[in-house]
Order: structure tokens, then C-alpha cells, then sequence
């Protein structure tokens, strides 16, 4: 399987959430000049293969900071874990470099419980809709 760039594979992205609709959404909120993301971009399309069913997105967070809106992320790697059929999120926050930490919550299938004031940002939809830069 693969990671799926917005701005590179909007077509394809919206076409493999539609078709892991029973799946999971599992985007990465990262940074191009983010030296850690990059060393995760690796591991996550490694990860990526071991979880056919769920959907990895990789989104820079400045290349689309016009979809993203006031979104602050302070820490990388930031994930999102959330159902493809748009259930509610599953994970939203900031997670240790490792791949392995990912791993593990995606075996598990659980869900954390989410603060109500949470700020989780709509990707979703946005991805659904084919993702690209306009």
C-alpha cells in the first residue's frame, strides 16, 4: 500500500478512502523542513503496507495551510486517526517518533476518549473531495 500525498494523488486519495470505506483514515500532519517527519515518512509507508484497509495521507501542513485554517501544531508527528466513513476521530495529537507507537494503537483498534473542546481539523471531507491545491 501506500502513503497518499494531497497535492500529488488527490484522484487516488479520494478513490482509496471511498474503497476502505471500512477502514481507517490515517493522516500524518507534518512539515517539509521537519527533519523528524521526514525520518517518519519512511516508516509510516512501511506501516502503510501492514494496514491494507486503512487509508495513510501524508499533509504538509504548510502546503496546505489554506485547507487546514487556524490549525496550530506544535509537535511532530501529528496524527489523526479517524473511521473512513467519517466516524467520529479515534486519535487526534501528537505521537513520539516512533513508528512502533502508531503501530500499536492501530493494532489495537481502540479509541481515546477526545477532549470536547478539541480542535481536530475536517480533513476528511476536504480529502473525500479530491484533496489537491486549488
Amino acid at each position: 500500500m501506500t502513503v497518499y500525498f494531497p497535492e500529488h494523488n488527490a484522484g487516488e486519495l479520494a478513490q482509496a478512502l471511498a474503497a476502505r470505506a471500512q477502514g481507517r483514515l490515517v493522516a500524518c500532519l507534518c512539515a517539509a523542513w521537519c527533519g523528524t517527519c521526514r525520518d517518519y515518512l519512511e516508516a509510516l509507508q512501511a506501516l502503510a503496507a501492514r494496514f491494507p484497509d486503512d487509508c495513510f495521507v501524508w499533509i504538509d501542513i504548510e502546503t496546505h495551510a489554506d485547507r487546514l485554517g487556524d490549525l496550530d501544531i506544535e509537535n511532530f508527528p501529528t496524527v489523526l486517526v479517524q473511521p473512513a466513513d467519517g466516524g467520529a476521530p479515534q486519535f487526534y495529537g501528537t505521537l513520539l517518533p516512533h513508528i512502533e507507537v502508531l503501530e500499536r494503537m492501530l493494532a489495537r483498534g481502540g479509541a481515546m476518549t477526545l477532549p470536547a473542546d478539541a480542535e481536530i481539523p475536517d480533513v476528511l471531507a476536504w480529502l473525500r473531495g479530491g484533496g489537491g491545491t486549488d
